[in-house]
């Protein structure tokens, strides 16, 4: 999961994989990553040797050397575990395929066994990743805030403190540029905060005395005093951690059927061979041992019932599917994954991000009070030189638009940052130095004098309605309006197009609702939920996965909630946050949303090679089984029939490794 040492009481809690034990050295944890699939892969080479010198009779001995030492590293394990389960009377496929492989050495086949335990290995140890990626959710979370935090103490100064130790009522410093590490009310200072990865909006936020702060947001430029309202331990992070938890551990319904499945069928076919070993000497007068006794006859009975088609040929099946989509950049987390995409009907997509790249882009600048002496293209200049100092990310589409004008850069001076607010300086232009200012709308009224503020408050309010993001600068006496939009993903409503011809499309966003309703509108998208908080995103995508079936895309740490238990939670690769990718089904490597409407085909399609490899996988434990019993076939035939059914389901999967 990961190279790195977490500390302690993240590990205890979260039940970590031993690579990212504390207690490790580093050497030692390189080699404590992802050990039980090393450990079967290497038992594959050894088994793979020995079978190829078990045909040179001078290197004979050695061959059965190498195959005990396949027994020993994944035939002892499975056989460690299978014992224990017996002892909690848990009955299930791995126990028969154990009881099988074990088996098989007593009749004489000791390869198949090897076989059977070597795959039956390779596919615990890809479940286990699995299940590790999943905890790895909420180790991304833990890491998103710092473990310290700027305390105020009695004589006025600060110190850092473990957020563990802080309780609430505490007042803390939150410094331009840092996380916020505790949730709490601003009591002093202001400032700009990005929420983007908290609350989806695309645009920082002004927080002042009286405002309420989450942990996890960053402090974008000014000085921030907050005044603690929640521990570490109920802050807005661990209340997401939970989400995330209480959603994983929600199991799929076809998840829950094949597990109950799987264990009626071990437990019946386990009874049946016992029930054949002592009751066909005295039903049908056959002895007890030899090559026609019931004993012989049950363990050919079990070798060919064990459902090696069916634990092995079919995850082939799923692993080909992921294997051809990680060549389209796709990355899967699992074989249900596939065949839950294949039953949705709703896919849902994040906005910031998703079906945007994020990045706000200028597509108007104007004036509000007509008939200024100052050119617009010097008024931009003005504009561009204030932004040229910023860093907020209106600063970068004001520069942007006035380089593609081409614009000059006017001469400030006396420049100064307003946190929270927005920009002042006095242009240098040919009538003189004037005072100019930049920023939101309220960092502007009150410089407007009283008889226009009304007019200008209904303009800016009745563009905002439109779902644009809007800054105004005053200069000298005049008014000048940016507008701004968030940047709809290239080639966006191509993909929307070809996804909606059978699927439904929705939006579920944290941003304001007209500018979600006016990316929603340009898209063609049929629904949109915006204002969301990850709480809401949560309880709609829970009704819509249980009605429907839905498939969510998202990147945000806002996300990771409602893509954990989402049908199928689709994270973005490139933009996507560590929570969301960790807590994501399907993760797209490149952010390529154009092979959505392929990986929905290639799931039916996936759906469609199971059901036949499950129909041959039956059809041939129905021939084998009756005749071994019967002893109308050798033990080998059996063994032959057994392992030829498994070969043929793991060819016909193998056609899903085509990219079409």
């Amino acid at each position: 999961m990961q190279n790195t040492p977490i500390i302690f009481d993240e590990y205890f809690e979260m039940g970590l994989e031993e690579s990212a034990s504390p207690f490790l050295t580093p050497n030692s944890r390189k080699w404590a990553k992802n050990l039980s699939l090393r450990a079967s892969l290497f038992s594959a080479f050894l088994l793979v040797i020995s079978f190829a010198l078990h045909f040179y009779p001078p290197l004979m001995p050695l061959s059965y050397v190498l195959l005990i030492g396949v027994y020993f590293l994944v035939g002892i394990p499975s056989l460690i575990d299978s014992i224990e389960d017996i002892l909690r009377f848990e009955i299930n496929i791995d126990i028969l395929m154990t009881l099988a492989a074990f088996a098989s050495v007593l009749i004489g086949s000791p390869f198949e066994g090897a076989l059977l335990l070597v795959l039956f290995a390779i596919s615990g140890a890809m479940e286990e990743a699995v299940e590790t990626k999943a905890k790895s959710a909420v180790s991304a979370l833990y890491k998103l805030t710092p473990s310290t935090a700027w305390v105020l103490n009695e004589d006025g100064r600060v110190s850092p403190r473990s957020v563990k130790d802080i309780v609430v009522g505490t007042k803390v410093l939150v410094k331009a540029g840092e996380v916020v590490p505790l949730d709490g009310i601003v009591v002093e200072g202001v400032s700009s905060v990005n929420l983007v990865h908290l609350t989806g909006e695309s645009l920082p936020v002004k927080k002042q005395v009286g405002d309420t702060l989450p942990a996890g947001a960053a402090n974008l430029d000014g000085m921030l005093m907050i005044d603690v309202t929640h521990t570490n331990t109920d802050s807005t992070l661990a209340r997401i951690i939970e989400l995330v938890t209480q959603a994983q551990e929600a199991k799929p319904k076809i998840q829950r059927w094949f597990d109950n499945a799987s264990q009626r069928y071990a437990e019946i076919i386990i009874l049946l061979a016992i029930t054949f070993t002592l009751l066909l000497p005295f039903v049908i007068g056959i002895p007890f041992l030899g090559v026609d006794g019931s004993l012989y006859r049950s363990l050919a009975f079990l070798i060919a019932a064990s459902p090696c088609a069916l634990i092995i040929a079919i995850p082939i099946a799923y692993l080909s599917a992921v294997s051809v989509c990680a060549r389209k950049g796709i990355l899967i987390k699992g074989g249900m994954t596939l065949d839950a995409l294949a039953k949705c009907h709703i896919l849902s997509f994040d906005k910031t991000g998703t079906l945007t790249t994020g990045n706000l882009t200028c597509t108007d600048f104007s004036e509000l009070t007509p008939q200024s002496s100052i050119p617009t293209e010097v008024a931009l200049g003005v504009a561009a030189a204030l932004e040229q100092n910023a860093v907020h990310p209106i600063a970068r589409a004001i520069e942007n638009y006035a380089k593609s004008h081409e614009i000059k850069l006017v001469t400030l001076d006396e420049f100064h940052s307003v946190p929270g607010y927005g920009l002042q300086a006095r242009a240098l232009l040919p009538q003189g130095s004037t005072p100019v200012y930049l920023g939101s709308p309220e960092h502007i009224y009150s410089r407007i004098p009283q008889e226009l503020q009304a007019q200008i408050k209904s303009k800016i309010t009745t563009i905002a309605e439109q779902g644009d993001l809007l800054a105004v600068m005053l200069l000298g006496t005049h008014l000048y309006l940016f507008r701004f939009e968030d940047t709809i993903r290239p080639g966006m409503k191509e993909v929307l197009s070809k996804i909606k011809e059978k699927r439904e499309v929705i939006m579920l966003t944290g941003d304001h609702a007209n500018s979600a309703n006016k990316i929603g509108e340009a898209l063609g998208i049929d629904r949109v939920y915006a204002d969301l908080k990850p709480e809401d995103k949560l309880i709609i995508v829970s009704e819509l996965s249980t009605e429907r079936g839905l498939a969510m895309i998202g990147d945000g740490v806002n996300d990771a909630p409602a893509l954990a238990r989402a049908t199928v939670g689709i994270g973005m690769g490139k933009v996507g946050s560590a929570a969301a990718l960790a807590a994501a089904d399907v993760v797209l490597l490149q952010d390529n949303l154009e092979h959505l409407d392929w990986l929905f085909n290639k799931a039916k399609k996936t759906q469609a090679i199971v059901r036949e490899n499950l129909i041959l996988a039956a059809g041939v434990i129905l021939l084998a089984t009756t005749p071994a019993l019967m002893g109308w076939i050798p033990l080998w035939a059996a063994v032959i029939l057994h392992e030829g059914g498994t070969l043929m389901v793991g060819l016909n999967a193998l056609r899903l490794l085509k990219k079409g």
